[in-house]
């Protein structure tokens, strides 16, 4: 019986990053697929929902264009992130003070229900390590596990974020004093 060694998920990784930086679009496609729900969890908790799908583009954008310049390509998944919470805060850096705030809901087709925009009001107000997660566990449907590996954050952090974050988020929106 032959036993086919299967590489583990960072080796991976960092095979895609290495092809991407190399030109291979398939390979950065690849590395989109795995990360675009992850940065854009981290875009909705910082900017407005009808922001947040361009700006996913333009991180990953901004990703190929330095890929080059990644030392460790183990970490890619904490340097988009690190994109990403810098693409937000350009965002709000670069929005004229006095323009009138547009809410989420007036931009999309097909509006949310109240209660989803409450309930992202909510996950926005917390501090930014529950906001992150939440949304990515939430609003992306990622995992515990997912969200650990591709943040490089450990297991038992994201655990305690999370655990943490539902506890605080379930207080805003029944509306009890934290």
């Amino acid at each position: 019986m032959m036993l086919v060694q299967v590489p583990e998920p960072s080796s991976i990784e960092e095979h895609l990053v290495r092809k991407a930086a190399d030109g291979d679009r398939g390979a950065f496609g690849e590395l989109y697929a795995r990360y675009a729900r992850m940065v854009h969890a981290i875009l909705l908790g910082r900017v407005r929902c009808d922001a947040a799908d361009d700006l996913t583009q333009d991180v990953f954008v901004t990703a190929l264009s330095h890929l080059a310049h990644l030392r460790d390509r183990s970490s890619f998944g904490a340097w988009i992130c690190a994109i990403a919470r810098n693409r937000a805060h350009d965002y709000h850096r670069a929005r004229p003070q006095d323009s009138e705030e547009i809410r989420d809901d007036h931009l999309q087709s097909r509006p949310a229900p109240p209660e989803a925009m409450e309930a992202l009001a909510a996950i926005r107000s917390l501090p930014d390590a529950y906001r992150e997660v939440l949304a990515m566990r939430l609003i992306e449907g990622m995992t515990g596990p997912e969200i650990a590996q591709k943040t490089g954050l450990k297991p038992e952090s994201v655990r305690v974020n999370l655990c943490r974050g539902m506890k605080l988020l379930r207080e805003k929106i029944e509306g009890k004093p934290l």
